[in-house]
């Protein structure tokens, strides 16, 4: 039934800075109308999954956390470090792949993720 996952929405109470944060740190191209559409490449996974309240793996005061897949999460550390964004957490290497966390304006923790 479901074909893929239709749009991430979310409020802010900064919206020219988020939208500028997102636009220089992750290259999107944010339209006029306040977003972006993200075309989904062949080799690209969509995860939808559920986490406990209590568990640690992002913070518990955020309901939603946005992960997105990086063609080289080598590359998209340098291109962070050269426009002076921190890292949140450290980065991490698993089965699943390659994972570096940064928080936008809103301190939302985002997890980026080289498959």
């Amino acid at each position: 039934m479901i074909k893929g996952v239709g749009g991430i929405f979310w409020r802010t109470k900064n919206l020219e800075a988020v939208k500028k944060w997102y636009s220089d740190v992750l290259k999107m191209d944010i339209s006029d109308w306040n977003g972006t559409m993200i075309k989904s490449e062949s080799a690209n996974d969509t995860i939808f999954s559920f986490f406990t309240e209590d568990d640690g793996y992002f913070p518990q005061d955020q309901q939603v956390m946005l992960n997105f897949q990086v063609h080289s999460l080598e590359e998209t550390i340098a291109h962070l470090a050269h426009i002076g964004v921190p890292l949140a957490k450290k980065p991490e290497s698993s089965e699943y792949g390659k994972f570096v966390w940064i928080a936008d304006p809103d301190g939302r923790l985002i997890e980026l993720w080289e498959k």
